[in-house]
């Protein structure tokens, strides 16, 4: 029996394996080990032997209820993922595996590479209206990409809006990427009459990864410096979120007016949005946009519903180092987060796959026609 997470996005550590029914293991925590909940590994034995693998600091990782109700995902072809019998108990994550072939990866959700995230952009650039935009480096000299849909010309075109869209400022949040990766490839499929009709009336700047270095480190929640970039929003700096201090300048010389951060949540099992109620100047436009996107949204797509969430803001008390907030009260624009689950969706549940990375790309290909039906109303 072998086990490694020496590759990208890999993360374990290993403890003992000398007995295959009680194999001990240990989630390797971010930089500056404020954050762990993030594993990704693979297990090499003998296809029709049961393997039981304990993460034994399960208790102690970030978002201990995001243990209930969860089944951790595998593959034995990186391509389908489905879920494994697991449950959480005395601080312990016991995870069973039998294997039909030798090797199986096992994973807190689907991976989302580096190697795909390069693919999704090298297959993009070659379409006529996309573009590619390097914003800067990261902390590990990793590029940070901007993908612009549309002709950007402003000048000609001065009604057109600017929609941002932005995924994995958590990097372990990999369902954003996927979520992404699905919304670019319906925006660019030309007999799909929502996105031709959106691309007339705005144009499009999407990050897929806010966070290649955390990505590829393997952490759930920080960059390689161990920030929190959605902490970071009213005062990025260049030693610390250089991501968000690119995006910003990048923000600031087109304006926004719509944005969509995309992430996931470790506890609830539902698809939310989570809005800019709080914040100072938020108003009755704002209040009826988001009401319509909602709305749209739950009709687009049956995973996304609104009655369970975070609970909203009081006015005037949003924290406003989170991007969601600082945009909206920023660029006075619609803003809103949007959560899926690590777990299964329970608006909808999947007892083999539980939410998925093609749930989350259909998810990707809904939001467009919620962003359609507000963007003539966006200013």
């Amino acid at each position: 029996m072998h086990i490694t997470a020496n590759f990208d996005a890999g993360n374990i550590d290993i403890i003992n394996t000398q007995n295959k029914n009680d194999i001990q293991l240990a989630i390797r925590p971010d930089v500056g080990g404020e954050f762990f909940q993030w594993f990704n590994f693979r297990l090499t034995g003998q296809a029709g032997e049961q393997y039981t693998l304990n993460i034994v600091n399960a208790g102690e990782a970030s978002y201990v209820a995001g243990w209930g109700n969860y089944q951790a995902v595998a593959s034995y072809d990186r391509e389908y993922w489905f879920r494994l019998p697991t449950t959480y108990k005395d601080g312990k994550l016991t995870i069973v595996a039998d294997l039909e072939y030798d090797t199986i990866q096992v994973a807190y959700f689907a991976p989302y590479s580096y190697e795909r995230h390069q693919d999704l952009l090298a297959a993009v650039q070659t379409h006529p209206l996309v573009a590619l935009e390097h914003l800067g480096e990261t902390l590990d000299k990793r590029d940070l990409t901007l993908v612009k849909i549309g002709n950007g010309d402003s000048s000609s075109e001065v009604n057109k809006r600017n929609i941002w869209i932005t995924a994995r400022q958590h990097p372990g949040e990999t369902m954003a990427e996927w979520l992404v990766e699905g919304l670019i490839y319906a925006l660019l499929d030309s007999d799909n009459a929502t996105a031709k009709q959106l691309l007339e009336k705005a144009d499009v700047y999407i990050v897929p990864n806010m966070n290649p270095d955390g990505s590829v480190r393997g952490h759930l929640r920080t960059n390689a410096a161990g920030t929190n970039l959605n902490r970071e929003w009213s005062n990025p700096s260049l030693d610390k979120s250089p991501e968000v201090f690119y995006v910003i300048n990048k923000m600031e010389e087109t304006g926004v007016d719509l944005f969509y951060d995309v992430h996931g949540d470790e506890a609830l099992p539902y698809v939310f949005l989570a809005g800019s109620q709080g914040t100072p100047s938020y108003n009755d436009r704002l209040a009826h946009l988001r009401d319509r996107f909602s709305e749209v949204l739950k009709l687009a797509c049956a995973d996304f519903q609104s009655e369970y969430g975070y609970e909203i803001d009081a006015p005037g008390t949003a924290n406003m180092t989170v991007a969601t907030n600082w945009v909206a009260e920023h660029f006075d624009c619609l803003a809103n987060t949007l959560e899926m689950p690590f777990k299964d969706n329970d608006n909808g549940p999947d007892a083999v796959t539980g939410w998925s990375p093609e749930r989350s790309m259909r998810l990707g290909e809904a939001s467009l026609v919620a962003m359609l039906a507000v963007v003539d109303d966006l200013r």
